[in-house]
């Protein structure tokens, strides 16, 4: 096997299977990258069984072939290089890295057999097609509302189901939830809610530009995620996902509407003396302005006012910081919307004007 690349044009697709693989131990075939050199091109794979990433990238083929690399090694060797055309070539059990044209540096990979490298499911049927960007806008959205209790496993993922024409995400803790929906650009095969691990999400969200589609396919047991020249697949998460329709409110009486700057510095301020065991912070809220303070604790308290648009009776509602100040970090909107019934009822977080997600947060107990 021997073929020779491009420095850029693989090293991005290595940090991608770098980023799947989960184990560092060098004689395991987890911690390896495949590579299969064939007709001008490389294909790349990375797995750590659960989540598998595939892609093709354009090299020089002197020599077919396939096999697997230690991929923390390869990608660190790759990226030391100064030479952008490198040479890869493969006999028995070492691979041997080097510039094209040039003796050295030379490095020398021990490989292990692709012959043991597993095998990925057989590609989804009925993809369904959306804006990648659309869809990563919905991965912010929601995935920061995962919970992390392994004891719940059913909410350690992302909710996804269709809604006639459209796609829904939800995640949920039990203390908070968030929602957003949004339509695909085409039909949509029937499939049920499933729930899906957040580890392929923050890939693609992260590795993913903000134009051209996104291809979807969804089985009982397994996700497929294509776009550019990226293959995804991961198992989903097995287990009834909460009724989450039930969490949302029907209607809630009140509501104020502020400045989401303005929020978010409040909390920044408060967030110096908040207990880091309870996050417990309070709003006091009344006509023309609401007051943002944390309990006393044992450093102190901060106290905080920023204005507001609210006619109604004075009123004081406990939450937990972490909860109220996630979601106005990744909204971008101006004007944020709190609707609320009481103070022992969950509230809703949601954008002026309203658009295709919303957050809502239970109270604490004061």
């Amino acid at each position: 096997m021997k073929f020779s690349f491009d420095k850029e044009a693989i090293l991005k697709e290595i940090s991608i299977a770098q980023e799947i693989i989960s184990s560092k131990n060098a004689i395991s075939i987890l911690s390896n990258i495949y590579l299969e050199a064939a007709d001008n091109s490389l294909i790349i794979k990375a797995t750590d069984r659960n989540v598998n990433f595939k892609t093709v990238v354009p090299v020089t083929v002197i020599e077919k072939g396939a096999t697997t690399v230690y991929g923390d090694l390869f990608f660190r060797i790759i990226s030391s290089f100064s030479h952008n055309e490198i040479e890869f070539s493969q006999s028995d059990n070492i691979a041997v890295i080097k510039p094209v044209n040039k003796n050295t540096p030379k490095h020398q990979l021990k490989i292990i057999v692709s012959d043991t490298f597993p095998e990925f499911p057989v590609s989804g049927s009925s993809f369904f097609e959306m804006p990648i960007k659309d869809f990563k806008d919905m991965i912010k959205q929601s995935i920061f509302a995962v919970s992390d209790d392994e004891t719940r496993y059913f909410m350690n993922g992302v909710y996804l189901e269709k809604s006639e024409d459209k796609i829904n995400m939800v995640a949920t803790d039990g203390r908070r939830l968030a929602y957003v929906g949004k339509p695909a650009s085409s039909k949509i095969s029937d499939f049920s809610g499933v729930i899906i691990p957040p580890k392929i999400l923050n890939i693609i969200s992260k590795r993913s530009g903000d134009e051209g589609p996104i291809n979807i396919s969804v089985n009982d047991k397994t996700i497929y995620i294509n776009f550019a020249s990226y293959e995804f697949t991961s198992v989903l998460i097995e287990g009834m996902f909460p009724n989450y329709k039930k969490v949302i409110p029907e209607s809630q009486e009140f509501n104020i509407i502020i400045k989401r700057e303005e929020m978010l510095s409040a909390l920044r301020q408060v967030s110096n003396t908040v207990e880091k065991k309870s996050h417990r912070i309070y709003l006091g809220i009344s006509s023309g302005k609401m007051a943002v303070y944390s309990e006393e604790g044992e450093h102190g308290k901060t106290d905080d006012e920023i204005p507001c648009q609210y006619d109604g009776e004075e009123l004081t509602i406990a939450l937990n910081y972490r909860y109220l100040e996630e979601p106005f970090r990744i909204m971008d909107d101006e004007n944020i919307k709190i609707k609320f019934t009481s103070s022992i009822k969950a509230i809703t977080i949601e954008p002026v004007p309203t658009k295709d997600f919303f957050h809502i947060v239970m109270p604490m107990q004061s």
